[in-house]
């Protein structure tokens, strides 16, 4: 038989075991098992006199009660349900317009142009249950053109599913080289313009206690250098999402969010886009603050953010499955990882000291290598007067 100490080692042991386990878990899968683990800690924490064979079967049962939670129920039919999809040129939403159409939805899709290649190529791979809608959601007159087109075909039907997915990142750079435009543009898409698309849609959901999701970026949580402007719309869009998932629940509307790894979407692949941002960029900086960095400086942050783009995952599918599983599950959950390392990124936020996590988070995105040009000349006068005093130094020993 263990002694009482050995069995309170190894009880502690199996918690801290159950708690990372649990919380990595509920991490890379987005689902909600850590309730449960911690449910099991504490009742072995109140068991921890018992033998140790019957601490491992608690464990066990534990285990095995957890797997059954977590077996859901089968999805729901995708047939006779509507869902309105904003920002379907190109990327995320082209994908997922083809693949809820294929999947029996009434989509409605919106495009920024009719005859753009994107609204073309849906057009000729859906099928007649696809409508294609103009709107630019930055515009309200727009956005409520959509929604009366948009009732006037379901009739008295309600709405099933709305999925914000329009968005934009209007330039890369440190928040103190960004121009205010850039600050704005953001804000303007990504925040305002899906705040207004989802205000005027929402008694749809509440007639059909439909579902919202919306495709934000985990730069909404994290500090990504160098997407300051880009990571604040989304930061705002989270928070919006999350309160507006409290305050629809007692309407039955559930609101999940999609938070995507790296994908080639948009504007990520286009690099004369890219290159013309660069060249306003240069030509609307004060002198006096591109002196301070350097163009060098930020000619290596554009270079850095076309190498990370031509690295990106051309493969959307992970997205459109997260985007339909939150549409169709009997339970969805409030926040989707899609692709690889989502997870893990937000494990090594949460639990890991920040030292960590801030260099994780630098190495992961942008590990620049020039210094900004000021600060390489504070560098070469700190070094040249280390030098100098080193010399004196020898010299009064001599």
């Amino acid at each position: 038989m263990m002694d009482k100490s050995a069995v309170s080692i190894w009880m502690y042991a199996g918690m801290l075991a159950m708690f990372v386990g649990g919380a990595m878990k509920w991490h890379l899968s987005g689902s909600l098992g850590l309730l449960p683990w911690l449910g099991a800690s504490m009742l072995l924490e109140r068991l921890w006199t018992l033998p140790a064979i019957l601490l491992l079967l608690v464990i066990a049962a534990t285990f095995f009660l957890t797997a059954r939670i977590r077996s859901s129920p089968e999805a729901l039919s995708a047939c006779g349900k509507a869902v309105f999809i904003t920002g379907c040129d190109s990327g995320f939403g082209k994908a997922t317009a083809k693949h809820m159409d294929s999947l029996g939805f009434e989509v409605f899709a919106t495009v920024l142009d009719l005859r753009g290649e994107g609204a073309r190529e849906l057009q000729r791979s859906c099928s007649s249950r696809l409508t294609l809608l103009r709107v630019d959601i930055t515009q309200p007159q727009e956005v409520q053109q959509a929604l009366l087109d948009t009732k006037a075909k379901l009739g008295p039907r309600g709405l099933w599913g709305l999925v914000n997915n329009a968005g934009i990142c209007v330039n890369f750079g440190d928040a103190e080289l960004s121009l205010m435009s850039t600050f704005r543009g953001c804000m303007e898409v990504n925040f305002f313009g899906t705040l207004s698309v989802t205000r005027s849609f929402l008694p749809l959901l509440r007639q059909s206690r439909g579902r919202i999701v919306t495709v934000s970026s985990p730069a909404g949580d994290q500090p990504f250098p160098c997407l300051a402007a880009y990571g604040s719309s989304k930061a705002a869009l989270n928070l919006l999402t999350d309160t507006l998932r409290h305050e629809l629940l007692p309407w039955g509307v559930h609101v999940s969010t999609v938070l995507p790894s790296s994908y080639k979407t948009g504007h990520c692949s286009n690099r004369t886009y890219w290159e013309q941002q660069h060249r306003d960029l240069l030509q609307n900086l004060p002198m006096d603050l591109l002196e301070d960095y350097g163009e060098d400086y930020v000619n290596e942050t554009k270079d850095l953010f076309h190498r990370y783009s031509s690295q990106a995952n051309p493969d959307l599918s992970p997205v459109v499955d997260a985007i339909v599983r939150a549409l169709l599950e009997p339970q969805p959950r409030a926040r989707y990882y899609a692709g690889p390392g989502v997870g893990l990124m937000y494990f090594i936020h949460s639990y890991c000291p920040f030292s960590i996590s801030n260099r994780f988070l630098q190495r992961l995105f942008v590990s620049k290598a020039v210094m900004p040009r000021a600060l390489r000349q504070c560098s070469n006068y700190d070094l040249n007067l280390s030098l100098h005093n080193n010399n004196n130094n020898e010299e009064k020993l001599k």
